[in-house]
Parts: structure tokens; sequence; C-alpha cells
């Protein structure tokens, strides 16, 4: 009887998570399609002509599709140049940001020394600085130090940003043990080898993650290129494709279709990282 009773008790227990499991799934996929209609709508209207992009009603599918816009895009438009010189800047720009951002961190994060707080404090408030505010003072300092060749200008803005510092120096107090540091320095390695031997495979997811948004950040960055870059020869891809709305009409077609192109080093860049992404964003969520 009794039994009876309890198993009577818990179905409406189960009924209820059920039903909330349900809602949750109909709310993420319904969030999904939020973020992926406009990313499906881009890709199909990049292979319809230019009059049917603006149908109405609109078609999600083209009818029929057509390869012009891509052909038109890279005959036309030095496209490829474009997305070689905005990858290496990204590259490049990653690679130092997270050796830095590493270092920096595990320095705020392990070391003592006079200011500390005081710097940090200086660095982290830098974070509510809008780069819009900051940009014209950047670009004089640049010029100034004579560093506007467009390479090296357009690395400056991100080898060293204040978020990624923060980032380094949260996930190394959590992550490195004192007693782990302190344990190496006895048997004698250097300040040096205890960064690459201990600290950095242990921030491996870490690193994932801020190279996933430093690579994000200046892969798609416009503002900062349009102010240092003023040869067409030294375009990256975002300034490419955003002078396509020139002189000659605003090309929606070949922006379509360049859009469609520079996602692919984006989707290539995630799914390569993602798990250290995912364990990045998730690391300290769950207490052991």
């Amino acid at each position: 009887m009794t039994t009876l009773e309890t198993t009577g008790a818990r179905a409406p227990v189960r009924a209820r998570r059920r039903a909330g499991r349900v809602l949750l799934y109909a709310f993420l996929i319904a969030l999904l399609l939020v973020f992926a209609l406009p990313l499906l709508w881009a890709l199909s209207s990049s292979f319809k002509d230019r009059s049917e992009i603006f149908a109405h009603p609109p078609e999600l599918l083209p009818d029929p599709g057509t390869l012009d816009n891509y052909r038109g895009l890279l005959d036309g438009n030095p496209f490829w140049s474009w997305l070689l010189i905005s990858t290496v800047v990204a590259v490049i720009s990653t690679l130092a940001s997270v050796v830095l951002c590493a270092l920096a961190g595990f320095a705020f994060a392990k070391y003592r020394f006079r200011g500390k707080n005081l710097l940090f404090d200086i660095m982290f408030s830098s974070l509510a600085v809008p780069f819009a505010v900051i940009v014209v003072p950047l670009f004089i300092m640049v010029a100034k130090a004579h560093l506007t060749t467009p390479y090296f200008a357009l690395v400056v803005p991100w080898v060293a940003p204040a978020f990624g510092i923060f980032m380094m120096r949260q996930f190394t107090e959590q992550s490195v043990p004192d007693a782990l540091l302190d344990a190496a320095r006895v048997d004698g390695c250097t300040e040096f080898g205890l960064f690459r031997r201990i600290v950095l495979p242990l921030l491996r997811p870490a690193l994932g993650a801020l190279g996933v948004w430093s690579f994000l950040n200046s892969y798609n960055s416009l503002l900062w290129p349009l102010i240092v870059v003023s040869e067409p020869g030294d375009y990256t891809l975002p300034l490419g494709i955003q002078a396509l709305f020139g002189a000659t009409g605003r090309q929606y077609d070949l922006v379509l279709a360049g859009a469609v192109l520079a996602a692919v080093p984006s989707l290539i860049v995630f799914f390569v990282l993602r798990k250290q992404l995912l364990e990045g964003l998730t690391a300290g969520a769950v207490k052991s």
C-alpha cells in the first residue's frame, strides 16, 4: 500500500519534470531559429539575383539559384587579398594576445610587487571605455611612433586587451595552485620554466577561449582598419566588403556573397577550438 502511494506521488513530479524539459527544449529551439534565420537568409540570398533579394513577400530559397554573385565578387574585386590580409593580421594578433595576456595574468595572479593592485585597477577600468573613444588618441600615438605600416598598425589594438589580461588572471588564480609552483621552485625550475611547463598546460581551456575571442575581434574589426588603412591594396576583409557600397550603387548581392565567404575562417576557428572554448567558458561553473 505504501509503495503504491509513493509511486503515485512520484508520477506528478515526473510529469512536471517532463513538461519542463519539453518547454525548455521548445524555448531553445525557438531561440536557435531566431539567431539562425538571418544567417540562413544571408546564405540563401547570396545565390539570388539582386532583384530577388528584396522580393515581397521574401522567399527563403532561391528560385533558381545562381553563382553569378560569387563570380562577380571574385572576378571584379581582390577578395582573396582581403581575406589573406585579414587572416594574417588576426592570426598574429591572436598569438600575441594569448602570449602577452597569459604572461600578464600570471604576473597579476601569482606575484607580489609594489603598485600591483593600483595597476590592475587602472587596467580593469579601461574595460568601461568604448574603443571608439580611444581610437583617435591611439592613432596619434601610433603615428608619432612611426608605426603606421598597415600590418603593424592593424595588430596594435589587439596585442594585450584588458579583457584578456583579466580573464587570464582569474583562470590562473583558480587553476594554478601556489603549492605546485612552490614545489617546482624547490626542484630548481626557473620562473619562465614555471610559466611554460606548468601554467600554460593548466590554462589550455582559457587560452582556447581567449584565442577565439581575439581572432574574431581582430578579424571582424572595421573601425580601426578604416582609420589606419588608406590604400585599397591593403584593405582587410570587412573594409573591402564595406567598399562594395561604392559609387556604383549598393551591391547587396556581392556583399551577401562576401559575407558568406568571410564567415568560413571564423567557423573553422570555432570548430577547431570548440572544445577549449566550451571548457574555458564553463570552467569554474561547477565547484569540485
